[in-house]
């Protein structure tokens, strides 16, 4: 790829700050913007490029040239407190983005959610029926629509992330990777706490995979496509790989689901097909590999 002036919204976020980091580390020129509502700044140790405080979901201004748009800011907790506002900054911070890929003939790239294939089922392909159970896909489905209409008329691309772990995700609190979440228990010795009865499935991504399959996507056909590993992996088989890279051995501790069914998602896996294809593209880390790097991180 040749040397780009990147724009990455959301970039003092999970995934956001990996990509920046990882385009500065490819040589490109990366701005990253930012309201920090809930990236943090310790995310981008080593970025070097510039910084601007500033929320996409209102009017603004950029006048520097941008070639690539990496458009990862939202409100990504499904369980977010206002609906309204959910589905406010997430549409109008994309309707401000497309106006300034427009400005700029730029590339577009933005982050969806398998969110929004909600208890559909698996593996789940991008053309199948959705099943909204949060406003959070709601929000990211609306923005699937709008890009769609867009897709003969500049170089945008929709990635529907599964389940992303990895350096980086320590800040996000309840909305973090269970690998992330079980670990912390397990590290002090405390058994690790499931659902009943530990056998909800999820199609687990390492951030390294995502980031390449992001930056990937930057020289790919406008589209929305899944970005996970194609496995599932049950919550009971996920403390298996923990105990055995921990070198614990420690029994899951079972209680009731406090969520209602119809809004949590029990399975995710995702049909890689179509991404595999498009991008030229697949997972490489395996679970187990990804984890022994991630706990060395955490």
């Amino acid at each position: 790829m040749d040397k780009l002036k990147c724009l990455i919204t959301g970039g003092a976020g999970f995934i956001g700050s990996n990509i920046a980091l990882e385009l500065q580390a490819s040589g490109h020129e990366v701005t990253i913007v930012d309201n920090l509502m809930s990236g943090v700044m310790g995310n981008l140790k080593g970025f070097n490029g510039e910084f601007l405080k500033l929320d996409i979901s209102r009017p603004f201004e950029l006048n520097q040239k941008i070639d690539l748009i990496i458009h990862q800011a939202a409100i990504t907790d499904p369980r977010f407190d206002d609906d309204a506002e959910m589905m406010r900054a997430n549409i109008q911070g994309f309707e401000h983005i497309i106006k300034l890929a427009k400005k700029n003939n730029a590339k577009l790239v933005y982050a969806s959610t398998a969110n929004l294939y909600g208890n559909g089922p698996v593996p789940m392909k991008e053309s199948q029926e959705k099943e909204l159970i949060s406003v959070y896909g709601k929000s990211k489905l609306e923005m699937d629509f709008m890009a769609e209409k867009l897709f003969d008329k500049m170089q945008i691309v929709g990635l529907r992330y599964f389940n992303v772990f990895g350096a980086g995700e320590q800040h996000k609190g309840r909305a973090a990777s269970m690998i992330y979440h079980l670990y912390n228990q397990m590290k002090e010795g405390k058994n690790p706490r499931l659902f009943k009865h530990g056998e909800q499935k999820r199609d687990h991504i390492y951030i390294k995979d995502v980031v390449a399959a992001t930056i990937k996507a930057a020289n790919v056909k406008s589209g929305v496509y899944n970005v996970g590993t194609g496995l599932a992996t049950s919550f009971n088989e996920l403390v298996a790989v923990l105990n055995d890279v921990m070198g614990t051995n420690l029994d899951p501790e079972y209680f009731e689901m406090p969520y209602d069914p119809s809004t949590y998602q029990s399975d995710t896996q995702a049909d890689m097909t179509q991404a595999e294809k498009a991008l030229d593209w697949k997972a490489q880390y395996s679970l187990k590999e990804a984890i022994k790097e991630t706990i060395g991180l955490y």
